[in-house]
């Protein structure tokens, strides 16, 4: 929740699914949670008071830095970028990824050592691709830990 006491979802965009952004909508319409996107370029946003999208330069990590910088405790993030998410974790910040997975100062540090030798093994050929498509099973688990995070957040905001 930043200075001015309202709590916003931060949406790392530019990798996060179609189907994870507009269900964040809907979630954002029906609670009234204004929702920020950040992107390394434009994208298409529904017309709402309560969506908003930052364009930031096209640097690495850019938009990471950005959210990292203007998100605060009460805030959730959306985010697949396990660095970031470690960051925001250490901040204080609740984050979660579009497969559903709420981080923890528990889990997250795991997640990195496992993102770190995967990126390992990619880089040395000994493996190829990432983590499979979403599916309808991803986007329940998503659902559930997303209501489950805000209404947590809502409860304990002054």
């Amino acid at each position: 929740m930043n200075n001015d006491g309202i709590m916003r979802i931060w949406i790392d965009a530019d990798a996060c699914p179609k189907m994870i952004k507009d269900f964040v909508f809907k979630v954002s319409g029906r609670l009234k949670v204004p929702v920020v996107l950040v992107a390394n370029s434009g994208i298409h946003v529904p017309r709402s008071k309560l969506v908003s999208l930052v364009v930031v330069g096209k640097a690495i990590d850019e938009a990471d830095q950005h959210i990292l910088e203007n998100c605060a405790v009460g805030d959730l993030v959306v985010t697949a970028d396990i660095p970031l998410a470690s960051s925001l974790i250490d901040k204080g910040v609740v984050a979660i990824n579009p497969r559903g997975t709420v981080y923890t100062t528990d889990n997250v540090k795991e997640a990195l050592a496992t993102r770190n030798l995967m990126q390992d093994l990619r880089e040395e050929g000994t493996m190829s691709g990432g983590p499979p498509p979403l599916g309808p099973r991803d986007r329940e688990k998503f659902a559930n830990a997303i209501d489950r995070e805000l209404t947590r957040l809502q409860r304990e905001s002054p």
